[in-house]
């Protein structure tokens, strides 16, 4: 298949340039005979880039953010004759600090990594807890980040490589939510998982603020199914777990689960 038919599978200007860096990857691969490695993306972007690097003769993809769960992962791209992955395009690093008195959040952290000049490409999720943090970051920045990060927010920290069983994961605090719709419309649904009226969460997804498995949703009327994510920026996330039978009076029963 021709690499332009290839990029014919990108949605969007964005997706565009990132499958023609993965292309770019994947001949590497073929010349060096070694795994190359993307950059962090969300599930969306991951599956659309499995997918394509799974159409090219020779090549195979895999995803890995560093626990089952992760939001944010790396496609590795691989010689399909290669008996395994044996390399590692992760490193996970522990960072500690006294925050007692000085709590910092998600933002904080991030903000004290890309005051560094890192990009946001090259990290992956950031699991924060009262005593510090744990990241999982591209390989090939972890000693840059060891060296350079000493401080988040106004509190002194230290940073100190971990292996991938350290990870502490944090719960994940959910509700859940059992309501009916008149429709599968997202509008519909979402308004439900996020308690705003319908009329005020098409006016989120018109505005550009609502995302369908991590890919932007613009139209109020599209049909979501089981296993679907609603994401809405500044809100959190809504899975739909299932859909029942028909009431009497014709409405879906659904059930709902929100992230907080």
């Amino acid at each position: 298949m021709s690499r332009d038919k290839l990029l014919d599978a990108a949605v969007t200007p964005e997706d565009r340039e990132i499958l023609a860096r993965v292309l770019d990857l994947g001949e590497i691969a073929l010349k060096t005979h070694r795994t190359q490695f993307t950059d962090f993306y969300d599930p969306y972007r991951c599956g659309l880039i499995a997918r394509t690097v799974e159409t090219i003769p020779g090549l195979a993809a895999g995803v890995d953010g560093g626990y089952p769960a992760a939001e944010r992962s790396r496609v590795l791209i691989s010689p399909d004759y290669l008996p395994e992955v044996t390399e590692d395009g992760l490193a996970f690093l522990e960072i500690k600090g006294n925050f007692r008195f000085k709590p910092v959040t998600h933002r904080d952290y991030l903000g004290a990594l890309m005051g560094l000049g890192i990009r946001r490409e090259k990290l992956g999720d950031i699991l924060v807890d009262e005593n510090g943090a744990h990241l999982i970051v591209a390989k090939e920045i972890a000693g840059y980040i060891k060296s350079g990060l000493t401080a988040v927010g106004r509190t002194g920290v230290s940073v100190r490589e971990i292996g991938r069983t350290d990870l502490v994961l944090p719960a994940r605090e959910c509700r859940e939510i059992k309501t009916t719709v008149q429709s599968m419309r997202i509008d519909a649904v979402a308004a439900h998982g996020f308690g705003l009226s319908r009329s005020k969460m098409a006016g989120e997804i018109t505005s550009g603020k609502v995302y369908l498995n991590w890919r932007p949703c613009l139209d109020p009327s599209a049909g979501v199914n089981a296993g679907d994510m609603i994401s809405v920026r500044g809100r959190g996330r809504v899975e739909v777990i299932e859909t029942g039978g028909k009431t009497k009076k014709g409405r879906l029963g659904l059930l709902l689960r929100r992230y907080i």
